[in-house]
């Protein structure tokens, strides 16, 4: 039998979970949030249909070029009077969905971190039904108006991470070139 065909660890593929999961992340590296670089991407029947990060508006400076938010803070906070600029990821996908007329009905998302509660509400009403996160980030009496949003039925969350062998893959493909022919995939 061909080497290519066994099965074994080096073979193994991620879960759909983890697979979805690692493309939010790789959203999240074109974030020009220099806070919380956040990435998001919706799928429907297991396929993606939008992606999103943060940051600010398209057209708008990027706080990577002007530091934080407005240019002289320190950092985010800095400032308890001016918002904050960015757009996060989740609603970035959900823009990109529908400037391109995608429906985002019985979706579900893949975000890095969980969707704030102005996020949360815009992913329920975009009609998406399930949230796949990585980070935790409700807490107290935001997490009390999240879990009245699920047991309402309106919405699942699920905390979700990578398996450390679905990391190291991933690497090794992120830092070697994967469609190159090697004695394995050549038979010797």
């Amino acid at each position: 039998m061909h080497d290519i065909l066994r099965r074994d660890e080096s073979y193994l593929r991620p879960t759909w979970d983890e697979y979805f999961l690692m493309l939010a992340k790789l959203a999240a590296t074109r974030s020009t949030c220099l806070a919380f670089p956040v990435g998001a991407v919706i799928v429907k029947n297991k396929q993606v249909v939008a992606t999103g990060y943060n940051g600010s508006p398209s057209g708008s400076a990027h706080c990577t070029a002007q530091g934080y938010c407005y240019p002289g803070l320190s950092s985010c906070d800095a400032s308890k009077t001016l918002p904050s600029r960015a757009v996060h990821a989740e609603a970035n996908a959900i823009a990109q969905a529908a400037k391109h007329g995608i429906s985002t009905e019985g979706a579900s998302i893949y975000v890095t971190l969980e969707p704030c509660l102005s996020c949360l509400k815009l992913i329920i009403s975009a009609g998406i039904k399930e949230v796949f996160y990585e980070t935790l980030f409700n807490g107290g009496e935001k997490a009390l108006v999240r879990d009245s949003f699920v047991s309402e039925g309106l919405v699942t969350l699920k905390q979700i991470q990578l398996s450390e062998a679905t990391t190291q893959k991933a690497a090794q493909f992120l830092l070697n070139p994967t469609s190159v022919l090697t004695s394995a995939t050549l038979g010797s």
